[in-house]
Protein backbone atom coordinates (compact mmCIF):
# COMPACT_ATOMS: atom_id res chain seq x y z
CA UNK A 1 0.00 0.00 0.00
CA UNK A 2 2.81 2.41 0.62
CA UNK A 3 4.74 1.60 -2.16
CA UNK A 4 1.44 2.72 -4.38
CA UNK A 5 1.08 5.27 -2.35
CA UNK A 6 4.31 6.30 -3.21
CA UNK A 7 4.22 5.92 -6.89
CA UNK A 8 1.35 8.41 -6.83
CA UNK A 9 2.83 11.09 -5.31
CA UNK A 10 6.18 10.56 -7.50
CA UNK A 11 4.11 10.81 -10.78
CA UNK A 12 1.51 13.91 -9.49
CA UNK A 13 5.09 15.42 -8.92
CA UNK A 14 6.35 15.04 -12.52
CA UNK A 15 7.52 18.19 -14.31
CA UNK A 16 6.47 19.27 -17.31
CA UNK A 17 8.91 21.52 -19.35
CA UNK A 18 8.71 23.56 -22.60
CA UNK A 19 12.16 24.39 -24.49
CA UNK A 20 13.03 26.75 -26.56
CA UNK A 21 15.96 27.66 -28.11
CA UNK A 22 17.25 28.61 -31.36
CA UNK A 23 19.42 25.89 -31.92
CA UNK A 24 17.94 22.24 -32.79
CA UNK A 25 20.82 20.60 -31.38
CA UNK A 26 20.83 22.09 -27.93
CA UNK A 27 16.98 21.20 -27.88
CA UNK A 28 17.81 17.18 -28.77
CA UNK A 29 20.03 17.50 -26.26
CA UNK A 30 18.37 19.01 -23.26
CA UNK A 31 15.37 16.96 -24.53
CA UNK A 32 17.39 13.49 -23.99
CA UNK A 33 18.75 14.26 -21.16
CA UNK A 34 15.93 15.79 -19.51
CA UNK A 35 13.82 12.95 -19.97
CA UNK A 36 15.95 10.56 -19.08
CA UNK A 37 15.87 12.12 -15.80
CA UNK A 38 13.10 10.74 -13.42
CA UNK A 39 10.32 13.06 -12.52
CA UNK A 40 10.94 15.28 -15.24
CA UNK A 41 9.37 15.32 -18.83
CA UNK A 42 9.91 17.65 -21.85
CA UNK A 43 6.26 18.16 -23.04
CA UNK A 44 7.25 20.52 -25.88
CA UNK A 45 9.86 22.30 -28.10
CA UNK A 46 10.69 25.49 -30.27
CA UNK A 47 12.98 27.76 -31.44
CA UNK A 48 10.12 30.34 -32.00
CA UNK A 49 9.33 33.09 -29.63
CA UNK A 50 5.62 32.92 -30.81
CA UNK A 51 5.42 28.98 -31.02
CA UNK A 52 6.63 29.26 -27.26
CA UNK A 53 3.99 31.73 -26.10
CA UNK A 54 1.20 29.68 -27.88
CA UNK A 55 3.04 26.39 -26.71
CA UNK A 56 3.10 27.65 -23.38
CA UNK A 57 -0.79 28.49 -23.28
CA UNK A 58 -1.70 25.27 -24.61
CA UNK A 59 0.27 22.81 -22.62
CA UNK A 60 0.93 25.03 -19.60
CA UNK A 61 4.14 23.27 -18.68
CA UNK A 62 5.56 24.13 -15.05
CA UNK A 63 8.63 25.49 -16.61
CA UNK A 64 9.26 27.14 -19.82
CA UNK A 65 13.02 26.80 -20.22
CA UNK A 66 13.82 29.75 -22.39
CA UNK A 67 17.43 31.15 -24.43
CA UNK A 68 17.70 34.60 -24.97
CA UNK A 69 18.11 35.22 -28.73
CA UNK A 70 15.29 33.33 -31.07
CA UNK A 71 14.79 33.80 -34.40
CA UNK A 72 11.69 36.13 -34.94
CA UNK A 73 12.72 37.86 -31.39
CA UNK A 74 13.28 37.60 -27.75
CA UNK A 75 13.66 35.15 -25.04
CA UNK A 76 12.66 38.39 -22.87
CA UNK A 77 9.39 39.43 -24.72
CA UNK A 78 8.60 35.19 -24.81
CA UNK A 79 9.08 35.65 -20.94
CA UNK A 80 6.80 38.22 -20.45
CA UNK A 81 4.19 37.06 -23.00
CA UNK A 82 4.51 33.36 -21.20
CA UNK A 83 4.22 34.59 -17.73
CA UNK A 84 0.94 36.59 -18.29
CA UNK A 85 -0.86 34.11 -20.81
CA UNK A 86 0.27 30.80 -18.66
CA UNK A 87 0.63 32.45 -14.97
CA UNK A 88 1.53 28.92 -13.46
CA UNK A 89 4.42 28.15 -15.75
CA UNK A 90 7.66 29.49 -14.35
CA UNK A 91 10.24 30.65 -16.35
CA UNK A 92 14.09 29.66 -16.12
CA UNK A 93 16.86 31.24 -18.89
CA UNK A 94 19.31 28.57 -19.71
CA UNK A 95 21.83 30.51 -21.79
CA UNK A 96 25.43 32.20 -22.86
CA UNK A 97 24.64 35.89 -21.88
CA UNK A 98 25.90 37.19 -19.25
CA UNK A 99 26.35 40.81 -19.67
CA UNK A 100 24.35 42.49 -16.95
CA UNK A 101 22.08 44.59 -19.50
CA UNK A 102 20.34 41.32 -20.76
CA UNK A 103 20.51 39.26 -17.13
CA UNK A 104 18.74 42.77 -15.14
CA UNK A 105 16.00 42.88 -18.66
CA UNK A 106 15.51 39.13 -18.06
CA UNK A 107 15.42 39.13 -14.31
CA UNK A 108 12.97 42.23 -14.56
CA UNK A 109 10.66 40.18 -17.13
CA UNK A 110 9.82 38.51 -14.38
CA UNK A 111 11.42 35.27 -14.75
CA UNK A 112 12.05 33.23 -11.93
CA UNK A 113 15.85 31.81 -12.71
CA UNK A 114 18.59 32.66 -15.02
CA UNK A 115 21.87 30.21 -15.80
CA UNK A 116 24.40 29.84 -18.33
CA UNK A 117 24.59 27.33 -20.64
CA UNK A 118 27.73 25.48 -19.46
CA UNK A 119 26.03 24.86 -16.61
CA UNK A 120 26.15 20.52 -15.51
CA UNK A 121 23.78 18.47 -16.44
CA UNK A 122 22.92 17.70 -12.69
CA UNK A 123 23.13 21.58 -11.77
CA UNK A 124 20.13 22.14 -14.80
CA UNK A 125 17.94 19.56 -13.39
CA UNK A 126 18.73 20.57 -9.85
CA UNK A 127 17.45 24.24 -11.21
CA UNK A 128 14.43 23.18 -13.04
CA UNK A 129 13.53 21.49 -9.74
CA UNK A 130 13.80 24.26 -7.74
CA UNK A 131 11.97 26.89 -10.29
CA UNK A 132 9.65 24.12 -10.36
CA UNK A 133 9.19 23.91 -6.61
CA UNK A 134 8.20 27.90 -6.29
CA UNK A 135 11.75 29.18 -5.53
CA UNK A 136 13.80 31.80 -7.68
CA UNK A 137 17.56 31.64 -8.21
CA UNK A 138 20.09 33.37 -10.42
CA UNK A 139 23.75 32.02 -11.66
CA UNK A 140 25.77 33.10 -8.35
CA UNK A 141 29.11 34.08 -11.10
CA UNK A 142 26.03 36.69 -11.98
CA UNK A 143 25.01 38.37 -8.96
CA UNK A 144 28.04 41.13 -8.77
CA UNK A 145 27.18 42.53 -11.99
CA UNK A 146 23.54 41.63 -13.32
CA UNK A 147 21.14 43.79 -11.64
CA UNK A 148 22.39 47.39 -12.62
CA UNK A 149 19.36 48.92 -11.03
CA UNK A 150 20.81 47.84 -7.59
CA UNK A 151 23.26 50.29 -8.26
CA UNK A 152 20.86 53.31 -8.28
CA UNK A 153 19.57 52.05 -4.37
CA UNK A 154 23.43 51.82 -3.24
CA UNK A 155 23.61 55.50 -2.79
CA UNK A 156 20.31 55.97 -0.98
CA UNK A 157 21.07 52.61 0.93
CA UNK A 158 20.72 54.64 4.14
CA UNK A 159 18.10 56.49 3.31
CA UNK A 160 16.12 53.36 2.59
CA UNK A 161 17.39 51.73 5.41
CA UNK A 162 16.56 53.84 8.17
CA UNK A 163 13.84 56.49 7.33
CA UNK A 164 11.95 54.59 5.06
CA UNK A 165 11.48 51.04 6.36
CA UNK A 166 9.85 50.40 10.16
CA UNK A 167 11.96 48.32 12.85
CA UNK A 168 9.67 45.56 11.75
CA UNK A 169 10.16 45.49 8.07
CA UNK A 170 14.23 45.54 8.86
CA UNK A 171 13.78 42.44 10.70
CA UNK A 172 11.71 41.02 7.80
CA UNK A 173 13.93 41.86 4.88
CA UNK A 174 16.48 39.21 5.78
CA UNK A 175 14.20 36.39 6.52
CA UNK A 176 12.73 36.93 2.92
CA UNK A 177 16.34 36.75 1.78
CA UNK A 178 16.81 33.61 3.32
CA UNK A 179 14.17 31.83 1.79
CA UNK A 180 11.64 31.57 4.09
CA UNK A 181 8.31 31.28 3.45
CA UNK A 182 5.19 33.57 4.61
CA UNK A 183 4.42 30.98 7.17
CA UNK A 184 7.92 31.04 8.56
CA UNK A 185 8.38 34.31 8.83
CA UNK A 186 4.88 34.54 10.48
CA UNK A 187 6.15 32.17 13.10
CA UNK A 188 9.60 33.90 13.47
CA UNK A 189 8.06 37.18 13.92
CA UNK A 190 5.03 36.03 15.94
CA UNK A 191 2.54 37.38 13.38
CA UNK A 192 -0.15 36.25 11.51
CA UNK A 193 0.43 35.26 7.91
CA UNK A 194 -1.51 37.86 7.04
CA UNK A 195 0.14 40.65 8.75
CA UNK A 196 3.67 39.50 7.20
CA UNK A 197 1.67 39.48 3.37
CA UNK A 198 0.80 42.92 4.31
CA UNK A 199 4.32 43.98 5.26
CA UNK A 200 5.91 42.48 1.93
CA UNK A 201 3.32 44.33 0.17
CA UNK A 202 3.93 47.50 1.62
CA UNK A 203 7.86 46.92 1.69
CA UNK A 204 7.73 46.43 -2.32
CA UNK A 205 5.64 49.41 -2.67
CA UNK A 206 8.37 51.18 -1.29
CA UNK A 207 11.19 49.81 -2.63
CA UNK A 208 9.36 49.80 -6.21
CA UNK A 209 10.02 46.20 -5.98
CA UNK A 210 7.59 43.58 -7.62
CA UNK A 211 9.38 39.87 -6.66
CA UNK A 212 10.44 38.25 -3.51
CA UNK A 213 13.87 37.36 -5.94
CA UNK A 214 13.99 41.27 -6.02
CA UNK A 215 13.95 42.00 -2.35
CA UNK A 216 16.45 39.44 -1.82
CA UNK A 217 18.92 40.71 -3.78
CA UNK A 218 18.22 44.23 -2.65
CA UNK A 219 18.96 43.13 0.88
CA UNK A 220 22.00 41.44 -0.67
CA UNK A 221 23.33 44.37 -2.24
CA UNK A 222 22.18 46.87 0.22
CA UNK A 223 22.53 45.47 3.81
CA UNK A 224 25.12 42.13 3.26
CA UNK A 225 27.27 43.23 0.54
CA UNK A 226 27.35 40.92 -2.87
CA UNK A 227 28.31 37.87 -0.63
CA UNK A 228 24.93 37.52 1.20
CA UNK A 229 22.15 34.98 0.13
CA UNK A 230 23.47 34.58 -3.35
CA UNK A 231 26.87 32.74 -2.49
CA UNK A 232 27.62 29.77 -3.81
CA UNK A 233 30.54 27.20 -3.23
CA UNK A 234 29.95 25.62 -6.25
CA UNK A 235 28.68 28.00 -9.08
CA UNK A 236 30.35 26.16 -11.77
CA UNK A 237 27.20 23.68 -11.13
CA UNK A 238 24.71 25.12 -9.54
CA UNK A 239 22.40 28.36 -8.72
CA UNK A 240 21.65 29.23 -5.46
CA UNK A 241 17.76 29.68 -4.78
CA UNK A 242 16.90 33.38 -3.50
CA UNK A 243 12.97 32.83 -2.20
CA UNK A 244 10.25 30.91 -1.82
CA UNK A 245 7.48 32.08 -3.63
CA UNK A 246 4.61 31.11 -1.10
CA UNK A 247 2.69 34.19 -0.66
CA UNK A 248 3.58 37.65 -2.68
CA UNK A 249 4.99 37.46 -6.39
CA UNK A 250 3.31 41.04 -7.31
CA UNK A 251 1.96 43.23 -4.12
CA UNK A 252 -1.13 44.50 -6.11
CA UNK A 253 -2.93 40.64 -6.99
CA UNK A 254 -0.54 38.33 -4.16
CA UNK A 255 0.14 40.24 -1.52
Amino acid sequence: MTALKNAATTKLKTTRVVIVDDHEVVRIGLRAVLNLTPGIKVVGQTPFMKEATSLCLRLRPDVALLDIRLPDGSGIEAARAILSDSPGTKVLFLTSFADSHTVTEAILSGAHGYVLKDISSKGLVRAIRTIAAGHTLIDPRLVDHSQPWLMTHRSSTKRIKRPLLSPQEQRLLPLVADGLTNREIAIALRLSEKTVKNYLAKLCTKLKIGRRSQLAAFYAASFKGSGGPFASSSPQDSALSADRINGIDKPENKA
